[in-house]
């Protein structure tokens, strides 16, 4: 039996050397490995972002579904979010394999373009010592040619601090009698709370949707330890003092001639149980058609949804109401009601996401794709959205034009569709089954044609509920957060809060700075002048950045 040979030689140098030529390869596949997961994860990260540009283009240009399509971007952002993660840490460990190898240059990865840090943030010059004498020849005559400036963001960790405000007092001579200035105002009597706080305290509660609990942890980690019963007292006073303002923007609100008015659940703490309250939400926003009144949004709270509550919030008030199909509006729209009648105004996106639902050709193709059991596709209500999308077309043209020119767009383009639309729907209603989905979502329209086809006649109608359903957006995203209000007066001073911030936001002010302000100077604000410390009005002696739109 012959003995095996090894194909290693025996000299030990020779051994080195191949030993050295290996790790020298296996180095040289590794910073390949390394450049070629980069080079995947860069590529993922563009996909997905030309991906989410596609998505928001084509939802700029043949509308949005409703909310399903806002849910499916934020998806795609969050998707983003990660693989621009990976992609980055990919690029730096490609960076530092290839540093080991020259044979092998490393992956350079297209970094998102970063914009200019803003102007209005305060700058620090910090300046690196320059050498007193040349590197090259020691020569200590140099002359600057210039500089080169890297700016980098910086932020300043929160410092709390205590302001000491001292009264002296002073006795007279003559008289004996003892002078000493009054004490400053605080929200709370006997309060120790300044606005710049209380704003804080607020904007984080209703308008970032984080609870007082979880305030007073993050309050106690920075070395400030408040309960939060403590901080509950202070919503309390604050709201209390904010109330004014409260009820010079419901004026505001109900001295409009069209409203958007919508409802959403709210859950509320009961004795053994979580009953469902109700926000309701009533929003004037004549921007559509180029009014001049500022938007705002004007919240109230009730423990059901009993139609008597939308007849109180709106007994003294009288004009157009667009809203969904919720029965409780019904007395509001008697020809016989006082002050006046109220007038329906359909909404088409409502009445759009009926047919939808039934015409879903991409969501049925993925639950088949994973095995899921899917509904029947009907191409009459894939007609009807498209019916429905030239509307939407239409109006995306004329939004923001004034009333008169709205209308005329509307007489000459709509009217002759929404005709069409309606003998269509007739037509088709003859072939189905009264009980059949589609028959439900035609007769949704068919029922209340007065309504959806009452654009037609005044240009300040918008086809949509949007701007009440936009307002209720962030109560939607809080119940995640804050699960339920603790009592009926907790909701109706969420109500409060979240009008005011609300309105803030509508109208492009930092709702924390502007609560600041007005805390710190609506207690010795002239009544007759209170309308000044409203939103729109405190922008104007108030410059600041735009919030992004929500």
């Amino acid at each position: 039996m012959e003995a095996a040979v090894s194909p290693f030689p025996d000299d030990v140098e020779a051994l080195k050397a191949l030993l050295a030529c290996a790790l020298h390869k296996a180095d040289e596949a590794e910073a390949q490995l390394a450049n070629a997961r980069a080079r995947e994860s860069a590529t993922e990260a563009v996909i997905a972002h030309l991906k989410l540009q596609i998505a928001k283009l084509k939802r700029e240009q043949y509308g949005a579904s409703a909310e399903r399509t806002r849910r499916l971007l934020e998806q795609m952002e969050l998707q983003l979010e990660d693989l621009e993660g990976d992609a980055a840490e990919d690029d730096l460990l490609a960076e530092a394999a290839t540093t080991k190898i020259a044979t092998v240059t490393a992956f350079e990865r297209k970094r998102p373009a970063r914009k200019p840090f803003p102007e209005h943030l305060p700058r620090t010059r910090v300046v690196v010592p320059a050498p007193c004498s040349c590197p090259a020849c020691g020569g200590s005559r140099l002359s600057k040619l210039g500089e080169d400036v890297t700016e980098t963001l910086e932020v300043i960790p929160r410092a709390w601090k205590v302001i000491q405000t001292v009264r002296e007092k002073f006795s007279c001579r003559d008289c004996e009698a003892i002078t000493q200035p009054p004490a400053p105002f605080h929200v709370v009597p006997r309060g120790w709370a300044g606005p710049s706080f209380l704003a804080m305290l607020l904007f984080e509660k209703f308008g970032q949707h984080q609870p007082l609990n979880r305030q007073a942890e993050r309050y106690a980690r920075e070395g400030v330890p408040l309960s939060t019963s403590t901080l509950a007292d202070q919503v309390g006073a604050a709201a209390f003092a904010l109330m004014p303002l409260y009820r010079r923007l419901e004026t505001h609100v109900l001295a409009a001639e069209r409203l958007h008015g919508d409802d959403t659940t709210v859950p509320v703490l009961a004795k053994g149980k979580t009953d469902t309250g109700r926000l309701w939400v009533y929003a004037r926003d004549d921007r559509p058609f180029a009014g001049p009144a500022p938007p705002a949004a004007l919240f109230h709270y009730s423990r059901d949804r009993r139609g008597e509550h939308p007849r109180a919030h709106l007994a003294s008030w009288f004009g157009i109401l667009q809203a969904d199909a919720y029965g409780g509006y019904g007395e509001l729209y008697a020809a016989s009601r006082k002050p006046g009648p109220v007038l329906e105004a359909g909404c088409f996106a409502h009445a759009r996401r009926k047919f939808f639902e039934l015409a879903n050709v991409e969501g049925a193709a993925r639950k088949k794709s994973r095995g899921e059991r899917t509904g029947l596709i009907y191409p009459i209500a894939l007609e009807a959205v498209q019916r429905l999308d030239k509307l939407f077309d239409i109006e995306r043209g004329i939004n923001g034009l004034p009333a008169e020119e709205r209308l005329v767009c509307r007489k000459e383009r709509s009217a002759p569709l929404m005709s069409e639309l309606h003998a269509w729907l007739t037509e088709q209603l003859r072939k189905l089954s009264r009980n059949h989905d589609l028959a439900k979502a035609i007769n949704y329209m068919l029922r209340r044609w007065d309504a959806f086809t009452r654009f037609l006649g005044d240009g300040r109608i918008c086809i949509t509920n949007n701007a009440a359903e936009r307002a209720l957006r962030g109560i939607a995203l809080g119940r995640k957060s804050w699960l339920f209000c603790g009592s009926d007066r907790g909701g109706q001073r969420a109500a409060v809060m979240y009008s005011l911030i609300g309105t803030a936001k509508l109208n492009d002010v930092d709702p924390q700075a502007w609560l600041a302000d007005v805390l710190a100077r609506i207690a010795d604000h002239p009544a007759s002048r209170l309308d000044e410390l409203l939103p729109w009005n405190w922008r104007g002696c108030r410059p600041t950045v735009p919030v992004a739109a929500q």
